[in-house]
């Protein structure tokens, strides 16, 4: 059994650890409604841009298109969203395992594979991966990111496409449902996915293209493939903050319990005690009188 003063201390410890994941919590919690607002109001211009990708590969021209263009899959390009610390919950674990299943199934099929990370925690992951090589690393992009910090990485992913390093190239993030709901996702970033045949008679077809359909149709894939990274860095973002504020939360109330349980066996402790010196008392004094 632990001595009163070990009990004491560990309550101590636990007391100071709990204050530290309640101030976190609380943190997270505020950054959370901030990233939750960015993540929901710029969904219904990525639902627009994502119609009308899928309308313009309705466009014969498309076929013609490098952005467009699909070809056999020797190389595979996964760009993969993290962050830079941890304490949030299983938030990387389930990204970097999606990772390694897509990884492993490659493997069977002998596609090599490229991998972008953003956030320092994937690309430790990734530097130990054996035969995938990591190609780019992107700290994370803060709290309150700016469509321009993604230029770099669109241009260079829209580079490798078109001079033929990559077949293809998939995005892996985590999409944000509610505060205790997070999925993710794996997204098909190029060739752009082509509209079914079967739904292409419903498509308003174009016929005027200023400077010209082939000008216009690159211009716009590339813009909505930048959408398309941007929403999936805010949802990142808002799944991150709801992760570590429930993370920090269930600590707290753990942490509150085994104070709970500490104490109580303190009491105990305490209590034998002063039970023993009473009988030892009453010992004595019995022995006295006899």
């Amino acid at each position: 059994m632990p001595s009163t003063i070990n009990l004491k201390r560990r309550i101590t410890s636990i007391k100071n650890t709990s204050q530290i994941t309640k101030a976190m919590e609380l943190v997270s919690a505020s950054k959370l409604k901030r990233a939750q607002d960015y993540a929901l109001r710029s969904r219904d211009y990525y639902d627009l841009a994502h119609d009308l990708i899928m309308r313009l590969s309705a466009i014969e021209e498309t076929e013609r298109q490098p952005l467009f263009e699909k070809r056999k899959i020797s190389k595979k390009l996964y760009i993969v969203i993290t962050s830079n610390s941890g304490l949030a919950g299983a938030y990387n674990a389930n990204v970097l395992k999606e990772l390694t299943n897509r990884i492993l199934e490659d493997g069977q099929k002998s596609i090599k594979n490229e991998v972008i990370v953003i956030g320092s925690k994937g690309a430790n992951f990734v530097r130990n991966l054996k035969e995938v090589e990591l190609v780019g690393f992107y700290p994370q992009y803060g709290d309150n990111p700016n469509t321009g910090v993604i230029l770099p990485l669109l241009n260079s992913i829209i580079e490798k496409f078109k001079d033929k390093k990559v077949d293809q190239i998939d995005l892996i993030y985590t999409s944000f449902k509610s505060t205790i709901s997070q999925t993710v996702t794996a997204l098909q970033l190029l060739p752009a996915i082509k509209m079914e045949p079967s739904s292409t008679d419903k498509v308003t077809k174009f016929s005027n293209f200023e400077p010209d359909i082939e000008t216009v149709i690159e211009q716009i894939t590339t813009r909505l493939v930048e959408a398309e990274i941007w929403q999936a860095v805010l949802e990142s973002l808002a799944s991150e903050h709801a992760m570590r504020m429930m993370a920090m939360k269930n600590a707290s109330d753990n942490a509150k319990d085994l104070i709970e349980d500490y104490t109580l066996e303190l009491n105990t402790i305490r209590q034998a005690s002063i039970t023993q010196e009473l009988a030892e008392i009453s010992g004595g004094v019995e022995a006295l009188k006899g």
